[in-house]
């Protein structure tokens, strides 16, 4: 029997110059992700994950310029959301938008490199306004007005924020949630991006893509870890007894979400920088009690198992400093990782193998057909 790896776990399943993940660091397209925070924006991430590099002031402002005019959302997806449910899941709500925008997008089916920029374009300015109404329509708030007052912003951060809350938002917050989709923007072959990739090597087109990949998000191990690790805290409560919520956890072989990953080993290089954020909003807010009970539980966890906080574990901690609603937090993900995404379809439309690997049988063999007739005779 062949030897089987369960999850593909250390299965190198493609090249990809998008990103890199060696010696437990981050690099996009060359640039470690500790310099990029430093100094850069989530657009100009955008830029350097489809075009391999950095991009001059003009290229960058015209950039921008781009994704604010891509940005508009065709009016007929405010009717369908309206006749959506507003209990539905955000990430499923979500996935709807997207589904239903291919529809009414002319340059869908096209094959072309041109037509999937553009395509890529669209999705990209579009994600965080879709994010917002999504919000907006489950807590039973005007959608269509505050949307569209923030669709002419080629700053994402700033269009979610702004169409999300319906008023203009403070520029620290901007830069706070910019930077966080910064570090959300791509991270090599993670399950949504091999789903999205598997699709496009169908030939596929890129909504389809990148609808699978919101579904694969929607995944409480991969997107909606945050949301877990929000609703954890919530339950021990800033005074609560966390050591003894952590250990029955444990004792029970129940996963504590945040901790562990796949890849790293001796930490996430994005977890700090996130805590970062994450002491800043929280203490603007009153709520730096948040991040006392986080980083016990860090400790603690390190000290009894052995395991570091991923990228979702302070995440959540700057959503809610952010005054996000816990289970919109997979949205800001799927809103972030869409710059991912769409680098990885590029790569996978240039040089593409149909994804179709093999499964090791493990079911009965060489068993005889029985007629109909004998099964029922056989039975009674």
């Amino acid at each position: 029997m062949a030897h089987v790896l369960r999850g593909l776990d250390g299965v190198v399943a493609a090249t990809s110059g998008v990103t890199q993940i060696t010696d437990e660091r981050l690099f996009y397209r060359g640039i470690a992700v500790e310099d990029l925070f430093a100094h850069s924006t989530h657009e100009e991430v955008i830029f350097l994950l489809w075009e391999g590099r950095l991009p001059m002031a003009e290229e960058l402002a015209a950039f921008r310029d781009r994704l604010a005019g891509e940005a508009h959302v065709p009016a007929e997806l405010y009717t369908f959301l309206a006749r959506l449910p507003r209990t539905a899941p955000p990430m499923s709500l979500l996935r709807a938008l997207v589904d239903a925008a291919s529809l009414l997008d002319e340059d869908a089916e096209k094959r072309t490199p041109e037509a999937r920029r553009t395509v890529a374009l669209r999705l990209v300015a579009r994600m965080p306004l879709f994010a917002a109404a999504v919000g907006r329509h489950r807590a039973g708030k005007e959608v269509e007005t505050a949307v569209e007052a923030a669709a002419g912003d080629g700053k994402l951060a700033r269009a979610f924020l702004r169409a999300f809350r319906g008023e203009e938002p403070p520029e620290e917050d901007v830069r706070v949630l910019d930077r966080t989709f910064l570090l959300h923007a791509d991270h090599e072959l993670n399950a949504s991006t091999f789903v999205a990739r598997s699709v496009a090597s169908t030939l596929s087109d890129m909504y389809s893509a990148v609808v699978a990949a919101v579904g694969a998000l929607k995944g409480p191990l991969h997107g909606g870890a945050n949301e877990g690790v929000m609703t954890m805290l919530e339950e021990i409560g800033p005074e609560g007894d966390w050591m003894r919520y952590v250990a029955d956890k444990l004792a029970r072989k129940e996963r504590i979400m945040g901790f562990g990953h796949r890849v790293y080993k001796r930490g996430d290089p994005r977890t700090p920088l996130l805590r970062s954020l994450a002491r800043e909003v929280l203490s603007r807010r009153g709520e730096i009690v948040w991040l006392e009970l986080a980083e016990r539980i860090e400790a603690y966890m390190e000290e009894v198992k052995g395991l570091k906080p991923n990228v979702d574990y302070y995440a959540a901690l700057v959503y809610r400093g952010l005054g996000i609603p816990k289970e919109m937090y997979p949205l800001m993900f799927a809103v972030a990782r869409t710059a991912g995404w769409t680098a990885h379809l590029f790569e996978q439309y240039a040089d593409n193998r149909l994804i179709r690997p093999r499964a090791v049988y493990v079911g009965p063999v060489s068993v005889p057909y029985v007629p109909i007739e004998q099964r029922d005779h056989e039975r009674r």
